[in-house]
């Protein structure tokens, strides 16, 4: 059995989701920004159990940097032993670039 590991959200993925919200409000569809944020969580939520689930990010090839595609999303985190740690929630398009 797996031991779940905790979640926590560096600024720059609360940021992330805070504008994701901020732009649906302009678009004036709030509720396709609630929705895709509450999709966003339940993928995130099932990073607990399944930590290694996420693919290698393919611009960098860290094994511990991790993401979940959720059209048309890119949730980026770090692995690590017992933790996972969400560094940006990015429209799929982008390229990560390191800070």
């Amino acid at each position: 059995m797996t031991v779940p590991v905790r979640v926590s959200f560096a600024t720059s993925a609360v940021v992330d989701l805070d504008e994701l919200l901020t732009y649906y409000e302009a678009l004036l569809v709030p509720a396709v920004g609630a929705r895709l944020l509450g999709e966003i969580f339940a993928r995130i939520e099932a990073l607990k159990s399944h930590p290694d689930r996420g693919r290698v990010v393919p611009e960098f090839g860290q094994e511990n940097l991790r993401e979940i595609i959720h059209p048309p999303f890119r949730i980026i985190y770090r692995r690590d032993k017992a933790r996972v740690r969400i560094v940006r929630v990015w429209r799929s398009e982008r390229l990560l670039k390191l800070a």
